[in-house]
């Protein structure tokens, strides 16, 4: 008995040295180059300088805002100002091409669910990876991540590492404990030196950089449209959510507790629907008494239609918004009939005379 139990032990083991050898033979990743300091902003030219404010980037002011990228994720916004900027300079910003701008922060505290960026990586975030079956959980103040690595044979991986900010504002993965087949590589093949980047080589995958034992995540270039750039000062694990951190956010939240959820848009030009708003005075304001204030990109319209908006003095536009769950099931047709509008006896339509 003793030496067919040695034998399991001795084989699975053997087997696994020879496979993470043979990946140890792939040139591991280089050290993430050193973040280029930004050249010195040239002075204006005549022609930057009568560029007119349409052209503008338009200024954002958001708190307790959820807003949903897409069907399968969501970022909270806690509080944000910066300013949204357009990616193309011939394309106004619209809410209907969430790749039309990206939300540059000055300052700013944003959570993501961590279950909600594993099921996203899943979902086709990563279609080049050769880890699939990405599960993505908080484990006190770190995250712990599982799948399955498929080199020469598909092999069950572990991490577990602490989420640290970098100063090229991406987020830092430094793996404390890594695991293959659940057999600790640090003991087993510690003689060996083997880093995360001999068994992981996300190659063409944009937003992810491995080097040592660490692993680089670009959220810019990650995660879904509208993207989020800024000064990243801290990132932490929120169970069960990453938070970070974007220049003095963390300072604001105790100013702004008490205020309403909103999302406010000033200056420069934007394209909501069939309307473009020039000098950019919009204010959306949550209905609900809820903790968020829950946008939809994909059915903001459906919010619209069933809020109610009104004109400022200064030509501005209030739109008081329900929250996506709150919407009617069957709604009824808004648009006014010729026949209203050939009997002036006829009353408005209640939809209208109820706000």
């Amino acid at each position: 008995m003793r030496p067919r139990l040695a034998a399991l032990i001795i084989v699975p083991s053997v087997l696994l040295i020879f496979v993470l050898w043979h990946l140890r033979a792939s040139p591991p990743a280089s050290r993430p180059p050193a973040p280029v300091a930004s050249a010195p902003t040239p002075p204006p030219t005549a022609t930057t300088a009568s560029a007119t404010s349409e052209s503008a980037s338009t200024t954002v002011y958001a708190h307790n805002l959820m807003l949903r990228k897409g069907p399968h994720f969501r970022i909270y916004v806690r509080w944000l100002r910066g300013n949204m900027v357009r990616t193309n300079p011939a394309v106004n910003p619209t809410f209907d091409d969430p790749e039309s701008f990206l939300l540059d922060i000055k300052t700013g505290v944003i959570r993501a669910n961590i279950g909600d960026i594993g099921n996203f990586l899943n979902a086709g975030g990563v279609a080049n990876s050769p880890l699939t079956g990405i599960s993505l959980l908080a484990d006190g103040d770190q995250i712990r991540l599982k799948g399955t690595l498929h080199k020469i044979i598909p092999l069950p991986v572990e991490l577990l590492g602490t989420v640290v900010a970098t100063a090229d504002s991406r987020i830092q993965l430094q793996v404390t404990k890594l695991s293959v087949l659940k057999l600790p590589l640090k003991g087993l093949l510690g003689g060996l030196h083997i880093t995360v980047a001999d068994l992981i080589h996300p190659k063409g995958i944009p937003g992810i950089e491995v080097s040592g034992n660490d692993i680089f995540f670009d959220t810019v270039k990650l995660l879904p449209p509208p993207h989020i750039r800024g000064q990243l000062t801290k990132v932490r694990v929120v169970t069960p959510d990453i938070e970070e951190v974007f220049g003095n956010g963390e300072d604001t939240l105790t100013r702004v507790e008490q205020w309403r959820n909103f999302l406010r848009l000033n200056d420069g030009t934007i394209d909501f629907g069939k309307l473009t708003m020039h000098h950019v005075d919009l204010i959306m304001v949550d209905l609900s008494n809820d903790a968020w204030f829950d946008l939809d990109l994909n059915n903001y319209q459906n919010q619209l239609v069933n809020g109610y908006t009104r004109m400022t003095p200064e030509a501005g536009l209030q739109i008081f918004m329900p929250d996506l769950d709150n919407l009617p099931k069957n709604q009824g047709s808004q648009n006014i009939s010729l026949e209203w509008l050939k009997h002036r006896n006829l009353p408005p339509p209640p939809d209208v005379t109820s706000r």
